[in-house]
């Protein structure tokens, strides 16, 4: 069994912003393999099968920076590896529409990446990272994952969301390090 974690921030005022990317992927993965998100207690979970392998789909409801909160109790009750857990978050040290897998490594100032690895006691799961780029403008950091996509950006966004969903997809069926060789 897979658990697939998309981060994101609860509400429909962080809905389109650039923090919310993790949550349009798994958006994108429940509604191709007809797999339905129901309330749990930190977040929202589905369970289905993707490409003949079982998948637990997660949103977590805790706001980015206690994303580990939400996770480690499903973690720990579907008794899943470290090596089956992706993570899909935006990145803003890549630029906007590049994706990049890894396993392991920092937290790269990632709230959501840095909770959550203090939670499981480990940093050694796979992520989907999505390039978001920086701020053209200087604007904070904060502000900037917290706006919504510009007007340019919007126009690739469904086809970023679809590359990202394929990149999972990978991970899923090939593993991460295989994954990275057609993604990175």
């Amino acid at each position: 069994m897979k658990l697939i974690v998309g981060l994101g921030n609860p509400g429909s005022q962080y809905a389109l912003t650039r923090h919310n990317i993790g949550f349009m992927v798994i958006d994108n993965l429940a509604s191709k393999y007809g797999i339905n998100l129901s309330d749990k207690k930190k977040g929202l979970l589905g369970e289905g099968t993707i490409d003949n392998e079982r998948v637990v789909l997660v949103k977590p409801q805790t706001f980015m920076n206690l994303s580990g909160e939400a996770i480690k109790p499903v973690f720990s009750s579907r008794n899943v590896d470290l090596e089956d857990l992706i993570v899909i978050h935006d990145d803003i040290d890549l630029e906007f529409a590049r994706i990049k897998i890894k396993v392991g490594g920092g937290h790269g100032g990632h709230n959501g990446i840095r909770s959550i690895a203090s939670h499981l006691g480990s940093k050694d799961f796979a992520r989907v990272r999505v390039g978001i780029g920086r701020s053209m403008h200087g604007e904070d950091v904060s502000n900037y994952v917290l706006s919504p996509f510009s007007k340019n950006e919007k126009i690739e966004l469904d086809a970023l969301i679809e590359r990202t969903t394929k990149a999972v997809e990978a991970v899923i069926n090939e593993g991460a390090l295989m994954a990275m060789n057609d993604f990175n």
